[in-house]
C-alpha cells in the first residue's frame, strides 16, 4: 500500500465510473474497484442494456403481427433464443469493453474485488488472487442497490429476481410477477412474447404506482387484454410444489390460489450499503440503509462521498451519473451541488410511459394549485398515421404559468419526455412552449399542444367551456 490516490472510487457502475472518469480528467489520482469483472454495474450487465435488448426484439415481434393493417402480411416470428442471448451478450460487451477501454486510457487503476473499508483512509480488497489494500484521501461509495426479497419465501431456482429472468433460461407456461412496477412489466413485456401466459399481482390499486393513474390508463387497458392483473392484491403464501409454485392471493378479484411454472419477485431494490465497514470510519446510514448525504454528496464523514442508489430514491442510472460528476468536481476543489429541477422517470413498455416533475396527484397532496393541458393523440395525425392514437400527453403550470410536471404515455414517450424536462430546468411558461415552432406531423407537437390549452391558443381541439 504505497500510492494514495486522490480518489478511490468503490463501484463500477454507472455513477462509479462516470465519477471516476471525471475525476481523472480533472488530474486527481483514481482507483476504481468493483467486485465484477466488466464495469457498469447492475443497469449495463443485468438491468436497463439487456433488459432494452429484449424489449426490442418482443416490439419488432408484435410490429410485424400489427403490420397488417397497413396491409403488410408477415408469417408468424420464429424467435431463436440463442440468437437472441448471443445479441444480448454483444451488445453488453461492446459497451463494457468501451468502459475498459475509457478507463485505461484515462490511467486510473482498476482493481476487480470485493471493496471493505478497513478504517480512515484504507479500503481492503477481496479478489480471487488474495487480499490487498489500497490507500485514499478521498472515497466516493457508489455500491448500487440489490433486488429486495421477501421475507420468508422458499428457496428455488423457478423464483426469480430480474437477474434472473435476464437469463431466458426458459420460457415458463405460466408466470406471475410479483410487483407491477417499471421491472416487473417490462419482463412481462418479454415473457409475453415468448409465449408466456403472464398474471401480475400489484399492492397498490394501479399499475406503475407513482404516475398519475390517467397517465397509465391507456397502458392498463391494452395489458389486460393480454394479461390476468391484479391490482390491490397481496401474496400471502407461496409453497414450491412438484407441478408448480403454489401462490395464495389476497384481493377482491383475485383466485384465492394458484399455481404458475415460475414466479418473478419485481418488488422493488434496497440499497447495498451493509458488510462494507462503512460504520468504521463512521459513515451515517439511516433506518432503511440509504447512506446520508448533503447536496456536495458528502456523508458525514469528511471525505467520504456516496452516490447513485445507495443514497436513496430514485434509483435512476441516470441520477447516480450526474451525482457522480458532483462527487468528483467537489473533490477536485471545485464547488458544486446535485439540485436538478427534475429527475425523468420512464417505463419502456408498450405503450412507454413517462413523467417529470410534480404528478397530478403530488399536486392534490401537497395542496399546489395547477393547470392541466391535457391532450389526446386521438387527435395527432401523426400518432393516428403509425397506429399510435391511445397514447396521450398532458402538461401541468403553477398559478404563474410556468411548467411544473408533465407526463407522456405513448410511444417513444422516453425519448419525448426530455422537452419537457429542459423546459421545467429552464422556467419555460406555458406561452414560451405554445409559441415554439414545432415540426408537424410530429409527437413532440403535443406537448406544445396541451401548453396551448392552458394558454388559451389551442386549435386542434375545442377550447375549454366557460364558466
Amino acid at each position: 500500500m504505497s500510492e494514495i490516490y486522490d480518489a478511490v472510487v468503490l463501484g463500477g457502475g454507472p455513477g462509479g465510473y462516470t465519477a471516476a472518469f471525471r475525476a481523472a480528467d480533472l488530474g486527481l489520482s483514481v482507483c476504481l474497484v468493483d467486485c465484477g469483472e466488466r464495469l457498469g454495474g447492475t443497469c449495463l450487465n443485468v438491468g436497463c442494456i439487456p433488459s432494452k435488448t429484449l424489449l426490442h426484439a418482443a416490439a419488432v415481434m408484435e410490429e410485424a403481427a400489427e403490420a397488417v393493417e397497413w396491409g403488410v402480411h408477415y408469417p408468424p416470428p420464429e424467435l431463436d433464443i440463442t440468437v437472441l442471448l448471443a445479441k444480448k451478450e454483444q451488445v453488453v460487451k461492446q459497451l463494457t469493453d468501451g468502459l475498459a477501454t475509457l478507463c485505461k486510457k484515462r490511467g486510473i487503476t482498476r482493481l476487480a474485488g470485493r471493496g471493505e473499508v478497513a478504517g480512515a483512509g484504507c479500503l481492503r480488497i477481496t479478489t480471487v488472487d488474495g487480499e490487498e489494500e489500497v490507500a485514499w484521501k478521498n472515497l466516493i461509495i457508489a455500491t448500487g442497490s440489490v433486488p429486495f426479497r421477501i421475507p420468508g419465501l422458499p428457496e428455488d431456482k423457478r423464483i426469480w429476481d430480474s437477474t434472473d429472468a435476464l437469463e431466458l433460461r426458459e420460457v415458463p407456461k405460466r408466470l406471475l410477477i410479483i410487483g407491477g412496477g417499471i421491472i416487473g412489466l417490462e419482463m412481462a413485456q418479454v415473457y409475453y412474447a415468448l409465449g408466456s401466459e403472464i398474471t401480475i399481482v400489484e399492492m397498490q390499486g394501479q399499475i406503475i404506482p407513482p404516475a398519475d393513474k390517467d397517465m397509465v390508463n391507456p397502458l392498463a387497458m391494452k395489458l389486460k387484454k393480454r394479461y390476468a392483473i391484479y391490482t390491490a392484491t397481496k401474496m400471502k403464501k407461496m409453497e414450491v410444489a412438484a407441478g408448480g409454485i403454489v401462490v395464495e392471493l389476497e384481493g377482491k378479484k383475485a383466485p384465492e390460489q394458484a399455481e404458475f411454472d415460475a414466479v418473478l419477485v419485481a418488488v422493488g431494490r434496497c440499497p447495498s450499503s451493509a458488510g462494507m465497514g462503512f460504520e468504521k470510519v463512521g459513515v451515517a446510514i439511516d433506518e432503511r440503509g440509504f447512506i446520508i448525504v448533503n447536496a456536495k454528496m458528502e456523508t458525514s464523514v469528511a471525505g467520504v462521498y456516496a452516490i447513485g442508489d445507495v443514497v436513496g430514491n430514485p434509483m435512476l442510472a441516470h441520477k447516480a451519473t450526474h451525482e457522480g460528476k458532483v462527487a468528483a468536481e467537489n473533490i477536485a476543489g471545485h464547488n458544486v451541488v446535485f439540485k436538478p429541477g427534475t429527475i425523468p422517470s420512464v417505463a419502456y413498455t408498450s405503450p412507454e410511459v413517462a413523467w417529470m416533475g410534480l404528478t397530478e396527484k403530488e399536486a392534490k397532496e401537497r395542496g399546489i394549485r395547477v393547470a392541466r393541458g391535457k391532450f389526446p393523440w386521438g387527435a395527432s395525425g401523426r400518432a393516428l398515421s403509425m397506429g399510435a392514437s391511445a397514447g396521450v400527453t398532458k402538461v401541468l403550470f403553477d398559478e404563474e404559468g410556468r411548467i411544473v410536471g408533465a407526463a407522456i404515455c405513448g410511444t417513444g414517450a422516453g425519448e419525448l419526455i426530455h422537452e419537457a424536462v429542459l423546459a421545467l430546468e429552464k422556467g419555460a411558461t406555458a406561452r414560451d412552449i405554445s409559441v415554439t415552432v414545432h415540426a408537424h406531423p410530429t409527437l413532440a407537437e403535443t406537448f406544445a399542444f396541451a401548453a396551448e390549452i392552458v394558454d388559451g391558443s389551442a386549435t386542434d381541439v375545442l377550447p375549454p367551456k366557460k364558466r
